[in-house]
């Protein structure tokens, strides 16, 4: 069987994307997502594309009795996975801390940081079994620096730079390779989300820069992936050419 990958929130953006990349390199796929629809659509997509096989299951990370069951339900020769991607993830609303909503920080909380672990200790269990693999974790830059009314998403995200570290160290005698991805400005849904669907407020993060899409991550994730087997970048931060860090831009 060809190697497999796992990708998270697969549905848009950097999970897309990712999707597309890995197909492309002939991995045979799981992808999440909570939108059945999307999900159904990508697969065909990538079957017709690039004659993969490819497995949907629709859930969200946050739902931990889910996310077991669907996993487990998994055939055998599924639950060798070679890359997790734990892509799932996302920010909502920019206030500052006095002003934020309890929703918003349960939200980001319980998808950015118990999410990732919940599919985590299922998967890093199965390689642990496997005696290999690879878990890329979805940072931010917004989880090496704090900026303005980032407050919680910062802090969900300097929880999974740690995770990643945390990972890193325990899974050491088993072989298993851990990468974090930490992007600057992408132009993927993430804004829209975060300002609850208000594309034009979303648009004018971008104004007079050019972001880095999509694409860019999952190639850069990609490059990590395809190290050979002795080789563990530990972490990769990627910012568009116009961003010099989490604050400061050049806009034309």
């Amino acid at each position: 069987m060809s190697k497999i990958a796992l990708i998270t929130g697969a549905t848009a953006g950097i999970g897309e994307a990712c999707a597309y990349t890995f197909a492309r390199e002939k991995y045979n796929l799981i992808l999440t997502g909570r939108r059945a629809d999307r999900l159904e659509k990508l697969s065909a997509k990538l079957i017709a594309d690039y004659g993969v096989e490819v497995i949907t299951l629709e859930f969200d990370v946050r739902e931990r009795d889910i996310v077991i069951e669907k996993l487990e339900s998994l055939p055998a020769e599924w639950k060798k996975v070679d890359v997790l991607i734990n892509n799932a993830g996302l920010s909502q609303g920019l206030d500052p801390i006095q002003n934020g909503k309890y929703s918003d920080w349960e939200t980001m909380i319980d998808t950015n940081i118990k999410g990732l672990l919940y599919v985590s200790k299922v998967v890093i269990n199965w390689m642990i079994e496997n005696k290999s693999g690879h878990v890329i974790n979805m940072g931010s830059i917004a989880g090496k620096e704090i900026y303005a009314n980032g407050n919680v998403y910062c802090a969900s995200k300097a929880a999974v730079d740690f995770l990643n570290k945390g990972m890193r160290v325990d899974l050491l005698p088993y072989g298993i390779r851990v990468t974090a991805i930490h992007p600057g400005a992408v132009e993927t849904e993430f804004s829209e989300v975060r300002f609850h669907g208000d594309k034009e407020r979303a648009k004018k993060v971008y104004d007079g820069l050019t972001p880095l899409v999509a694409e860019d991550v999952a190639e850069t994730i990609w490059f990590a992936a395809s190290r050979p087997a002795h080789v563990n970048i530990n972490e990769i931060v990627l910012v568009p050419t116009a961003q010099a860090n989490a604050t400061t831009f050049f806009r034309k």
